[in-house]
């Protein structure tokens, strides 16, 4: 399975490789805008990306990246649960 993640593209670094930063969640990321740089790579800045693998793959609206967003934290947090549940069913199998 593919996973992509929103980012928020906030500044081009390198127009000849079509390099950016985007903001991943606060955490600020390079990548490569080649797919998405029909529009020009200008008028990328301030908008969302789909990322994946360091591409940006897909220009996404805002309201698409926070929900995007949310249902990634919402597994994130499940599968912590998880995690939680095994270690202490293996806890329990030890005694």
């Amino acid at each position: 399975m593919c996973l992509g993640i929103p980012g928020k593209v906030i500044e081009i670094t390198d127009e000849e490789t079509n390099l950016g930063i985007a903001d991943v969640s606060g955490v600020k990321r390079t990548v490569n805008l080649t797919c998405v740089a029909g529009c020009g790579l200008q008028n990328l800045v301030g908008a969302w990306v789909l990322i994946h693998v360091g591409f940006g793959m897909a220009v996404i609206d805002e309201e698409e990246a926070r929900e995007t967003l949310r249902t990634l934290h919402e597994l994130g947090d499940a599968q912590e649960e998880l995690f939680a549940m095994l270690a202490g069913d293996q806890a329990v199998q030890g005694h």
